[in-house]
């Protein structure tokens, strides 16, 4: 395992994060504690010294799965990473309440890397009317966090803004070789770089749409390199290619995930990618973008649908009819991953879904583009 310095800490953090988002589940539904546990703490095993959660990964269970995967002494060989619910907090106080919460749900007396979530300019807003700044500053004279940053899901101008607003030590962007002129984006992965700031990324394999259902045209682009990393592998060695970059997160489900993430960073520095690499990298994202109908990570942060549509799914089954050049089969398996009520038919129109994304897609106009192409005519 490779690790970087954190530019205004000095903290030497694994190239490659475990990102708690998307856990082995059972067939309930629930994380497979077992399965997660054996995951997590084989990566620490093998390197890996950054763990990220937040407060409502898999329903709220996110975090109580970490501390008690972190027990047996493999909390002291991690920085732990975890994020402030921006969007529930009313009051100053809450700030201080949810911290205090999730210290205990982490079974740990302090933070090291503790973020304010998801920010966009509505929360953007309530985290200034509350103070975060002294909220921040307290929490880390007390000691229950070592370092402050934020994760941003908005435009660049707004990004800018909150760099400029605090001394922070790093932020969280969403960032991938598809990516580079969307919410922050290249331009800010600079600015916060300038600024001294760390940069962990999130979302490098979209969701991971880079590292499945790849088309045959793509599989021929990757095949024409010698070295045998797959779409994923690629994906992550783009961004550790460029020096801004501090911490890659993934989202690591199975085992085979894990092997192939640690597989890819083994080696992966600085300025590693050759030209005909980089070339080959720029051919694979024209051919996705030419493709892509709808820009949905499959975050979650729409859902609860009040009416029940599965929004993240059908913008899946959606773009898979493109991306993988199949509309049969994302005609066919879309009644099977979607009941009636979870169908985008089903949406009444409310907007809750749009207040919420961090997109900030138009999800009711592009309800309307699914339910034309996947389901059946009356």
């Amino acid at each position: 395992m490779l690790y970087r310095s954190m530019p205004r800490t000095g903290d030497e953090l694994s190239i490659l994060g475990f990102g708690c988002m998307r856990l082995p589940l059972d067939g309930e539904g629930k994380i497979d504690e077992n399965r997660a546990t054996a995951l997590v703490r084989t990566a620490i095993d093998r390197g890996v010294n950054y763990i990220d959660t937040a407060y409502p990964y898999h329903g709220g269970e996110s975090e109580p799965f970490v501390g008690r995967a972190l027990g047996d002494g493999y909390r002291e060989k991690v920085f732990l990473a975890t994020k402030l619910p921006s969007w529930m907090v009313e009051t100053p106080s809450d700030m201080d309440r949810f911290l205090d919460e999730q210290l205990a749900r982490l079974q740990t007396d302090v933070i090291d890397y503790f973020l304010l979530h998801s920010l966009n300019a509505e929360r953007w807003e309530i985290m200034r009317k509350n103070g975060f700044g002294a909220f921040l500053d307290r929490a880390l004279a007390d000691g229950r966090i070592r370092r402050a940053g934020f994760s941003f899901h908005d435009q660049l101008p707004l990004f800018r803004e909150i760099v400029d607003a605090y001394p922070w030590h790093f932020c969280q962007i969403q960032y991938n070789y598809l990516d580079t002129n969307y919410q922050a984006g290249t331009a800010g992965l600079k600015y916060a770089a300038e600024r001294n700031m760390g940069v962990v990324i999130m979302e490098p394999l979209r969701g991971g749409n880079l590292a499945r259902n790849i088309p045959d045209v793509m599989k021929k682009i990757w095949s024409g390199s010698p070295k045998p990393f797959s779409p994923a592998g690629w994906a992550l060695r783009w961004l550790w290619d460029q020096p801004e970059v501090s911490v890659v997160l993934s989202g690591m489900t199975t085992e085979e995930d894990l092997e192939d993430n640690l597989a890819s960073a083994d080696d992966a520095c600085t300025g590693c990618l050759t030209a005909r690499e980089r070339d080959m990298i720029a051919r694979v994202k024209e051919e996705y973008r030419t493709r892509m109908k709808v820009l949905c990570t499959s975050c979650q942060y729409c859902m609860p649908c009040p009416a029940g549509v599965n929004i993240p799914e059908c913008f899946n089954r959606y773009n898979m009819a493109f991306m993988f050049d199949n509309l049969e089969q994302a005609r066919m398996t879309y009644p099977v991953f979607l009941k009636p009520g979870a169908r985008a038919s089903a949406c009444v129109k409310c907007g809750a879904c749009e207040e919420k994304c961090p997109q900030n897609l138009r999800i009711r106009t592009l309800l309307d583009s699914v339910a034309e192409l996947l389901e059946p005519k009356e």
